[in-house]
């Protein structure tokens, strides 16, 4: 069906298949599609820090509109095999973040790092529309 088409997973089974694996996809096209598949599902998503367009770092943060909020991170490198593909890890879960020590996080990490991207989707049911690109700890 149509309302299921996910451009960034066409385009990882694109290079998956052979076709320029070196290649990674640009940030701020990743960015592009996932807010995109978050309007599809029904969520708000915005961009509220326009990083590097080229390779900055993703963050995203899942408001719960209860004042609590999930923030999501690239994986660090090594926890994957080799691929393209993006992963990610839960940084805070809801459960122990309010909003207010979200954004302080995000902001000491666009401190750090100038060239990160910072997305915010607004959703009550708290889905991350991460997929199979989260990366589950072990522990």
């Amino acid at each position: 069906m149509f309302d299921e088409f996910d451009p960034i997973r066409c385009w990882c089974s694109i290079a998956a298949s052979g076709y320029k694996t070196s290649m990674r996809l640009r940030s701020d096209i990743w960015v592009k599609a996932y807010i995109r598949s978050c309007a599809t599902a029904g969520a708000h998503a915005v961009v509220v820090r326009h990083g590097d367009d080229q390779a900055g770092s993703i963050y995203i943060k899942i408001a719960h509109l209860n004042g609590n909020a999930d923030v999501y991170g690239p994986a660090p490198a090594g926890l994957d095999a080799v691929s393209i593909e993006r992963r990610w890890v839960q940084v805070r879960a809801a459960a122990q973040t309010t909003e207010a020590q979200a954004d302080a996080l995000l902001r000491r990490e666009a401190e750090f790092d100038p060239d990160v991207w910072i997305v915010e989707v607004e959703d009550r049911d708290g889905r991350s529309f991460l997929g199979d690109w989260l990366q589950v700890s072990d522990t």
